[in-house]
């Protein structure tokens, strides 16, 4: 056993490894969900409205609330499927999904004012990088 872990941490390899083989499978699937909704309701509407991922984001969180619900009542196992399933899986499949678990365990803390102030400037941050990013292409 290596200094400082216990008997079931899992190595930085070994974590890693977990992390991209969910990460590659979550990529995976919210490209095929894009693909299949728009073979489904056709291309007009799925660029109408972002319906796609407004769908994964929601499955997503779902989702993710299924897991640290599951690992908070069994705990088995839970570093490996967290890393696996919560950190890859659903990482690639979505990021919306670890804000929305982040933004709730703030609120439940009682930390409403610090839940607030998160999601105001992940939101306005993030369409702010999104809009500088563009203006660089655009001047380039």
């Amino acid at each position: 056993m290596a200094k400082g872990r216990g008997m079931n941490a899992t190595s930085p390899l070994t974590a890693s490894a977990l992390v991209f083989a969910g990460g590659g499978a979550g990529a995976l699937l919210r490209y095929q969900t894009g693909r299949a909704m728009s073979h489904a309701f056709g291309p007009s509407a799925i660029t109408a409205f972002p319906w796609a991922t407004l769908s994964v984001n929601v499955i997503g969180s779902f989702a993710m609330g299924l897991l640290a619900g599951w690992l908070a009542k069994f705990g088995t196992g839970g570093e490996t499927w967290r890393l696996l399933v919560g950190v890859g899986l659903l990482g690639g499949f979505t990021t919306f999904s670890a804000f929305s678990l982040e933004l709730m365990l703030l609120i439940e803390r009682g930390q409403a004012g610090t839940a607030l102030a998160y999601a105001a400037i992940s939101v306005l941050a993030g369409l702010t990088g999104l809009y500088l990013g563009l203006i660089a292409m655009r001047l380039a």
